[in-house]
């Protein structure tokens, strides 16, 4: 579940984006001012942040400068001004987008899923070390969240134990045995059928035709691979 930090001074406007962001299925912290979302930064992993500018104790401007300095996730400035140089000195400051105050909340929670999409698959979560792709397909191994074009995918534990496990051995073919030793943690033995039905159950999850699969791939009698695309 990709997290988002929503800014504002306006608790009504806090609750607000809450509820529509939740609604799209994304987990939602608040913080009232740039300090309170600052602290939140030390305890928590953010995937875009919602940013108001004009803010008591410390403004959206200078969060985002200090922000910046450690964190490159996408941020949204929010905004009651219009005109073209406060939006300037926004981006310039480090904003991925701006969005002027009134706005529509579903425009501001379409703003914020395109932002995450774009940082998930070409931003710096794949410069992670933590972070296996291939093609549209990643699985990050801090987070365990696994995506296929930007979009969360659920799996089993199990289910993500053999994905990981063939995403670290990117392109090799591994025999079932030797993938249910690595993620069952124990000697194989008659586990072929196993392995095929989490597969199956895999395949189903993330390729858009199962039975023309792109990246989890069947060697006949020899095993299965992820594909490097």
């Amino acid at each position: 579940m990709y997290k988002v930090l929503v800014c504002d001074d306006d608790a009504a406007i806090l609750d607000s984006v809450e509820i529509y962001l939740k609604a799209e299925g994304y987990s939602v912290l608040k913080a009232g001012n740039g300090l309170q979302a600052l602290e939140l930064l030390k305890e928590n992993e953010i995937h875009c942040m919602v940013l108001d500018i004009m803010m008591p104790q410390m403004d959206g401007l200078t969060a985002m400068m200090k922000i910046r300095s450690t964190h490159n996730f996408p941020i949204i400035l929010l905004s009651a001004k219009s005109e073209d140089t406060d939006k300037i000195a926004g981006l310039s400051f480090g904003a991925d987008d701006y969005v002027t105050k009134p706005y529509n909340p579903l425009e501001l929670v379409a703003r914020v899923k395109s932002q995450i999409r774009r940082y998930v698959r070409l931003g710096s979560m794949q410069e992670k070390e933590s972070l296996l792709t291939t093609g549209g397909l990643s699985l990050d191994k801090d987070t365990k969240i696994v995506t296929v074009d930007g979009e969360p995918v659920s799996l089993t534990a199990r289910e993500y134990g053999i994905l990981c496990f063939l995403m670290e051995n990117m392109g090799r073919v591994l025999s079932s045995s030797q993938i249910y030793e690595a993620v069952w943690n124990e000697p194989s033995f008659r586990t072929e059928k196993t392995v095929t039905v989490h597969i199956r159950n895999i395949r189903e999850k993330i390729e858009i035709n199962p039975k023309d699969p792109k990246y989890l791939k069947v060697v006949w009698g020899l095993g299965y691979k992820v594909e490097k695309l």
